[in-house]
């Protein structure tokens, strides 16, 4: 537990004044207890049993202005320590995202978004109970324990050593309970994730969920994972709650052993009426602390191992790393000898090739033939495993990859629309010039239908782009890439969804782009008639390479996917 504390104290050190004021708020809720417990002989002694008269005003006066005091206490303590706890979870929060959005693409092909989603909302806001509630509830029962304690051994030190000669053994129920319920917690936020996982995969594929009736198949097997996470969380519950009972029973134990030897001592006249309530009161308030930290420290297990599963991502580290070069203009690129594996087998094999700008290189070959591989390849989304990449004669890996990839503009296979504005997504992660916005949605064959919607390029888009066509979310794709006016363009299958006329359009376009290097990978011929230079792929290697005219003469695989084309 102590190095789960010693890891989130460096948050600590910017709230300061708040920390003092959260702190003023627990003494006065602590102290104000205290008083409330040793009020208690006063009120007994000097009212009921000597019966005077002037205590009996002033007494009560007394016991206001503790609770009076108790209440500012209690308000001052809890905005201060939730405003602590709620900024430092953003903080957690914003440091993992970013850590997370910085791994290596393949990490995110091998975890499930789901899984992801629960570890940045679940797990966090279960460490926020520990680092703003818990810790704070733990000062404040420290502190009102002692204050209490003070007046117990005040009253009666014999008698207190009496009591807490038992309190020790509290700690014994509560280590072996704790301990089990850590267990279970790294459990009950597993099924959490995979709950995610499921719901997230459901409303993901809706569409083929429908078109293939399987609602209660889907819900049959969610049904499953809740069961399960109801399972645990019981499990949870009922070991939880033994712990109560057990600390009870202790604690009646020690009321017992009180009220004998006390009540001795007030028969033989060693002790008030007063002074002996006011020390079970004080005992018995005291309990209450320790049991609220017993729960405490229980609670702290699940945080604990919510940090765990934080760590297990925190402590992964990217593979690809960035250089510090900088990068002003790509000139040209140039692959020695690269091949790259996914796990033990080869998507890329020997490729040797080398281009400059300008230039428009078509890639084309069957499914899994490494042409996707290829242009990942430029953007760092993986580094070779073997040979090098040199742009402008210099090693890939040399660069800043930040800089790097604002000189480059990729249009993957699946198409990403945030929900935002039009103008938005065309400029995204960069400042909204609607002349330039404009532009490109002209260059991309799509002004004209924007300019028809009642808010222009400023009308919101549904998740995934789901009020458009799915050409539509194509061209919104290459207005983005071409509002960011890059040295090489990327079009990965990027005008499969277009017909004919819209596709001879943008690639007219993309022709007349002035000083760029564009790679087409495309299934259409059509699309890349007019390259520069074809590049063909089979099996991760480049088989031929040249323009079409030559292919059509001198590669027999390009023949047999002309063919198929035409």
């Amino acid at each position: 537990m102590w190095q789960f504390f010693k890891e989130y104290f460096p948050y600590y050190k910017n709230y300061k004044k708040e920390i003092v004021i959260a702190i003023v708020g627990m003494i006065l809720v602590s102290v104000s207890t205290a008083a409330t417990a040793y009020l208690i002989k006063p009120v007994l002694d000097k009212i009921f049993i000597e019966k005077n008269e002037q205590m009996l005003y002033i007494l009560p006066l007394g016991i206001i202005l503790v609770y009076f005091l108790k209440g500012v206490g209690t308000v001052l303590q809890q905005y201060y320590v939730s405003y602590i706890g709620e900024d430092i979870v953003r903080q957690i929060r914003d440091k993992f995202l970013s850590h997370i959005t910085n791994l290596d693409l393949d990490f995110f092909k091998k975890t499930h978004s789901g899984e992801l989603v629960s570890r940045v909302i679940n797990d966090i806001n279960r460490i926020q109970n520990a680092v703003s509630n818990s810790i704070a509830n733990m000062l404040r029962d420290i502190l009102m324990a002692i204050f209490l304690l003070g007046v117990v051994i005040y009253q009666n030190p014999k008698l207190a050593f009496f009591a807490l000669i038992i309190l020790p053994l509290m700690i014994y129920p509560i280590s072996v309970i704790s301990k089990k319920l850590k267990i279970l917690s790294k459990q009950a936020q597993s099924k959490t994730a995979e709950l995610n996982q499921h719901l997230s995969e459901i409303f993901k594929n809706i569409e083929t969920i429908k078109a293939y009736n399987a609602q209660k198949y889907e819900t049959d097997s969610f049904k499953k994972h809740n069961l399960n996470y109801l399972k645990i969380n019981l499990k949870t519950i009922r070991t939880r709650a033994y712990l109560i009972p057990v600390l009870e029973l202790l604690s009646a134990t020690i009321a017992a052993v009180v009220i004998i030897i006390g009540g001795k001592e007030v028969i033989e006249g060693k002790m008030s009426v007063g002074a002996f309530f006011s020390f079970m009161t004080a005992l018995f308030m005291l309990t209450d602390p320790i049991r609220r930290l017993s729960m405490t420290y229980s609670k702290l297990q699940d945080a604990i191992a919510a940090h765990e599963r934080l760590k297990e991502i925190l402590g992964r580290l990217p593979k690809i790393k960035s250089g510090q070069k900088e990068i002003k203009e790509i000139k040209n690129i140039e692959f020695k000898n690269v091949s790259l594996k996914y796990g033990d087998n080869y998507a890329l094999k020997n490729i040797s090739y080398k281009t400059e700008k300008p230039k428009i290189i078509g890639l084309v070959g069957d499914s899994g033939g490494g042409k996707s591989s290829f242009v990942s390849l430029i953007e760092r989304f993986y580094d070779p495993d073997e040979g090098k990449i040199l742009i402008n004669n210099e090693d890939i890996k040399n660069y800043n990859i930040h800089l790097l990839r604002e000189k480059i503009a990729y249009i993957p296979q699946n198409i990403h629309i945030f929900n935002d504005t039009i103008a938005a997504n065309i400029a995204y992660g960069k400042k909204i010039d609607e002349k330039e916005v404009k532009e490109a949605l002209k260059k991309a064959n799509l002004l004209n239908f924007v300019e028809t919607l009642e808010n222009g390029i400023y009308t919101v888009l549904n998740e995934g782009g789901s009020n458009l066509s799915g050409g539509q979310k194509q061209r919104i794709a290459i207005a983005r890439a071409l509002y960011k006016n890059p040295d090489i363009l990327i079009l990965d299958e990027a005008t499969s969804a277009l017909d004919n006329k819209s596709e001879a359009v943008i690639m007219e376009t993309i022709e007349n782009l002035n000083n760029k290097l564009v790679f087409i990978v495309a299934h259409r011929l059509s699309t890349i008639e007019n390259a520069d230079e074809i590049l063909v792929f089979k099996q991760g290697q480049i088989i031929c390479k040249g323009k079409k005219e030559e292919l059509l003469k001198n590669c027999e695989e390009f023949k047999k996917l002309y063919k198929v084309n035409y």
